[in-house]
């Protein structure tokens, strides 16, 4: 049986999720742990859920952090989010398999906003806005390369 690879195309569709001509989707199970003592999602976790469905759509849209950690665009570069505004509006219970649906918004100079939802096969559960942008090394935002710009907006072709 031949070993499972971090690099492994078909591995990646399963754990990153899939681009979209809209956006990027990605399901995801709840567990115990992400609840609360009734079974209920803790209201925080509801952020490790969508930082997942971000993370993913910029891993497969080409944009991978260990190499803006490793310098390749001439600094260290990181991700911050900026600003969220989020709306709860159904739980979710351990054991539901959820979809994370990220879509770009508007893209401007150093910062992206997104918008995300949180899904129960067609319920809404949780909806958000994000603007994120990458800073260099000194704290200070930087432009997004062009290549960058041109992947955010158009993830499924």
């Amino acid at each position: 049986m031949e070993a499972e690879t971090a690099n492994d195309p078909e591995l990646l569709a399963g754990i990153s999720g899939k681009l979209t001509a809209e956006g990027h989707v990605l399901k995801a199970r709840v567990y115990f742990a992400d609840t609360d003592f009734t079974g209920v999602v803790y209201h925080a976790r509801y952020l490790e859920f969508l930082e997942r469905g971000r993370s993913d759509f910029l891993r497969l849209a080409g944009v991978h952090h260990t190499e803006l950690a490793d310098g390749k665009h001439g600094e260290a570069l990181s991700w911050i989010v900026r600003r969220m505004e989020i709306d709860f509006r159904q739980p979710a219970r351990v054991d539901d398999i959820v979809t994370v649906v990220t879509q770009v918004a508007e893209i401007s100079g150093a910062r992206i906003r997104m918008n995300q939802k949180l899904l129960r096969d067609t319920e809404l559960l949780v909806e958000a806005k994000v603007e994120a942008a990458i800073i260099g090394e000194s704290g200070k935002p930087r432009r997004f390369p062009k290549e960058w710009i041109a992947a955010f907006l158009a993830p499924g072709s």
